[in-house]
């Protein structure tokens, strides 16, 4: 038996077996959903928690800007890459995240002039919305949520706690404004007006993109719908946020018919092998929960007096 076991590992150390361990780490790898032909329309996932942080778990993932950036690049040097389908389903994230992501789709349009349809399924909120108004066409799921147009900032204020466990945290400061947003004390008046400003300017730019993206709607009437309401399909629909209701497959067929092509075949990017990929591949559910505070016990009370620092994010949060 141990003879066995050699032999196997000369050549696996030869290169004649190859075993992946982590099959999804390496290059972006093409792989075909469906359809035939040189042509070809390009599913892109944006999924889950909108970040500008590596994915967590075992394999060193890239950020969702960076990855996105890397399938982008991908495409462009793609001749026959004719279309893009991105199938949204988040609740939003970060501010930044959100404008990276909008961003380099805005830099390949420059550079290839191939129409993008915009899928939402599950949701479609805050900066998942943000993202969408850069399609050509958005395309909503009969039970999309989407809307929640706006800015929150997410803060704490956990001096009560940490007087009730005998912590008296101190700072010491090169202005009065230096610790504002500090979990270790309330938020004063002038405080609070200075960050309704930093919000009310990242609230602009939302607006800004929205009229860039829906030019049909006036700026009064995108200012009626972006109160921070979430809307179903069909309302979304009849304010002009949308254009369409129906299915993935729908989406595909308008890519191709926006891209005048009789067939193609529908493909992705994937860092992973053995699996056969079809349009729900990958389908991450979008995460709406806690921010991340951390929690407080005695091996993390470190975290509380570090951990308070202030969000700003396009992001539904119930």
């Amino acid at each position: 038996m141990t003879r066995c076991y050699l032999i196997l590992f000369l050549f696996m150390v030869s290169g004649c077996i190859h075993i992946d361990l982590f099959p999804g780490g390496g290059k972006l790898q093409e792989a075909i959903i469906s359809g035939e032909g040189k042509d070809k329309v390009l599913l892109i996932d944006i999924s889950g928690m909108l970040t500008t942080g590596k994915a967590s778990g075992i394999l060193e993932e890239p950020s969702l800007p960076a990855r996105i950036k890397e399938e982008l690049t991908k495409a462009e040097e793609d001749e026959h890459v004719k279309a893009i389908i991105l199938r949204i389903n988040t609740p939003g994230g970060s501010v930044t995240a959100s404008d990276l992501v909008y961003h380099e789709l805005k830099v390949f349009k420059k550079k290839r002039a191939v129409p993008i349809i915009a899928a939402i399924m599950d949701l479609g909120t805050s900066g998942g919305y943000y993202i969408a108004t850069v399609a050509d066409h958005i395309l909503a799921h009969p039970s999309t949520i989407t809307g929640s147009i706006g800015v929150i900032m997410v803060t704490m204020n956990a001096e009560g706690l940490l007087e009730k466990v005998g912590v008296q945290p101190a700072a010491i400061v090169s202005g009065p404004k230096k610790s504002m947003g500090s979990p270790f004390r309330p938020m004063d008046d002038e405080e609070r007006a200075i960050f309704q400003g930093t919000i009310d300017h990242l609230f602009e730019q939302f607006l800004s993109v929205v009229k860039e993206g829906r030019p049909g709607l006036s700026m009064e009437q995108i200012r009626t719908v972006a109160d921070g309401r979430i809307f179903t399909a069909d309302i979304a629909k009849s304010k002009g946020l949308v254009d369409s209701i129906g299915y993935l497959d729908e989406a595909i067929d308008l890519a191709k018919n926006e891209a005048n092509l009789e067939q193609a075949t529908v493909v992705t990017y994937t860092r992973g092998r053995g699996t056969q990929q079809n349009i729900y591949s990958r389908f991450d559910p979008p995460q709406i929960g806690p921010i991340g505070f951390p929690q407080v016990d005695s091996h993390s009370l470190f975290n509380v007096l570090t951990g308070g620092t202030p969000q700003m994010l396009y992001m539904w949060m119930p």
